[in-house]
This record gives C-alpha cells, structure tokens and sequence, in this order.
C-alpha cells in the first residue's frame, strides 16, 4: 500500500480517482464526496491537499481530500475531510490507512460519510470516532404541483434573476451573513462562486434575487443535475430581513422554477424544465428551515454525516 500526498492531482491520479467516485456511487447509491471536493479534481489548484491510496500493483483504490478549517479544538488544528475507498478494496485495511493518515495528536479530524455508510460508522467507532453532525437530505415530487403554495412576495421586494459579475459582491456579502454558521457554505469566495458558474449545470435563471431599493436581501440558486433532478442548491437570506417571509418567497420562486410553472412575480419560465422531483439539504439541527420545508412537502429521504476524531480514550477501548 501506498499512500501519496499532493497539492494538485495529474490527469491520470484523477482520472483513477474519478473511476474509484463512479465505482462508490453505483456500488453504495450515493456519491462519496461533495461538489467542493470534485471541482478541486481538475487543472485547479485548490485549498485543500489529495491523497491517493495505491495497492501493490499500483492502481489507485483509494482517495481522501482534506483542509485545514479556520476553527480551532484548543491547540490542536481541525481537519476537514472526505475520503472513499473503491468498493472491492474495502476490508482491506486501506481505509483505516487513510484515517490514520488524516489524525493525529495534532490534529482533530473531521470526516464526511455520504450516505452514513455502515461501513464507515463501525471503522469510525473503532478508531475513536464519533458522529457530531447531520445532514439530511429531503425530497418532494413536483409533478402536479399544484399543491404548491401561493407565491406571496414581501410589499416593496423585487424578484429578478442573478447577473453574473454585476451581483457577484452583493452575493457574496450577502451568502457570507446568511451562513456565518456553517463551515462550507459561509466560507465560499469569488474563486468558489467562479467556479460553480463555470459547470454546465449553472443557469442564471435559475438563480433568483430578492432585492429593495437596489440591495440584495437574499437569494434562492437552483440547480438540475443530469440525471434529472432538481435541487433547491441554497437559499439564503439576509440576517436583518429574518422573520419576514422572504425566505418562504424564494423557495417558493425556486420550487415553481423547477416545476416548470408560471411565476407572476418574475414573469414567464424560460426554460419550461418540468422535473419531475427536487431535493434539498438542510442541518439535522436547523428546525426553523426543517418546519418550512416540511410545510412544502418535503420528507426524509438520506443522511450524510461528519466522524470526529480520534479520541484517545475510546480508541484504548
């Protein structure tokens, strides 16, 4: 086994390492790592480091992404990271490498498991992790959606699609308050929002602006992923205009978007989608965004979580 650390992938490391994600995903129903980690697989450098997983005869079997976080567990450094293992090299011993690999006495790991992979939740639990975050994904059908409540937009508030480049400060002032709380969304920079307007799947009229006066109060990006679905990619809303409705607004916007029906408040749909399921993410923990999306009909359908670790006295266990 071999394990190799770099700042950038070849094309070859990741083309290995893109055969590994396709192997997981078909083999496990979910994909093993998020969109961050897979933009960061191409020419670009990113933030964060690689490590591939070889075996003897030098395939790549495995792979894990990490970051260094801006918070901090007293002196030791937090580490975000994803990682997978190709599903017939499992049980082997590579994936307790990788962890291994990412925590240390200096360093508090945290590793995603897309999915809440069993597999994952017993190698955590031997090694001294523990799961400390949820993330549940949700889903409704939009065929007929009909059901849908009316679109009630707050009196002297504009809906209008995003303009690439002109909205790009305003958006990231206004993402930046939305999600001060949550580790990926709140930190994303001009370099992340480029690089998500730069996939095939980016359709600014998708991309609802809720605005007053000129200034940006929040915002609801949708997305369509190839397969089909869509999904209510964020929604966010400026803290100062909490409590007003806004939010329910541009979910709304967004969900009729996707359905393929007519918005009165932003004129008519252009790109007539008509899908016929969308999903969405949202915090185990967040029960104000869990009762709204309730409300809209969505239910549970997955779960991803975050280990924590290692802890030394549950790994003497």
């Amino acid at each position: 086994m071999q394990i190799v650390v770099s700042d950038q992938l070849s094309e070859a490391e990741a083309e290995g390492v893109r055969a590994v994600l396709a192997a997981a995903t078909a083999a496990d129903k979910a994909a093993p790592i998020s969109e961050h980690v897979l933009l960061q697989l191409g020419p670009a450098v990113g933030s964060g480091r690689h490590l591939v997983v070889r075996d003897a005869s030098e395939a790549i079997v495995g792979y894990a992404h990490t970051e260094i976080s801006p918070e901090k567990d007293g002196p030791r450094t937090i580490v975000d990271a994803e990682a997978v293992v190709a599903p017939q090299s499992r049980r082997q011993g590579f994936g307790r490498a990788l962890l291994e690999r990412m925590g240390d006495a200096d360093h508090l790991a945290r590793i995603w498991s897309h999915g809440d992979h069993p597999g994952a939740r017993a190698l955590g639990a031997r090694l001294g992790y523990r799961v400390v975050r949820e993330l549940l994904q949700l889903r409704r059908p939009l065929t007929g959606a009909d059901d849908l409540p009316e679109l009630r937009v707050p009196e002297g508030v504009t809906l209008r699609a995003f303009r690439p480049g002109e909205d790009d400060a305003q958006w990231l002032r206004v993402n930046a308050a939305a999600f001060s709380w949550h580790p990926e969304q709140g930190r994303m920079t001009q370099a992340d929002l480029d690089a998500r307007k730069a996939e095939p799947w980016f359709d600014p009229s998708g991309f609802f602006i809720a605005e007053q006066d000129g200034r940006m109060l929040g915002f609801h990006w949708t997305k369509v992923h190839p397969e089909g679905l869509g999904e209510v990619y964020a929604v966010g809303v400026d803290p100062e205009r909490h409590g007003g409705g806004l939010g329910t607004a541009l979910t709304l916007a967004g969900l009729r978007h996707l359905a393929g029906l007519r918005l009165s408040a932003v004129g008519p749909n252009p790109n007539e989608t008509g899908l016929d399921t969308v999903l969405l993410y949202v915090e185990a923990d967040n029960a104000p965004a869990l009762k709204v999306y309730h409300r809209l009909g969505f239910t549970p359908f997955g779960v991803d979580v975050v280990h924590e670790g290692p802890y030394a006295d549950a790994a003497k266990d």
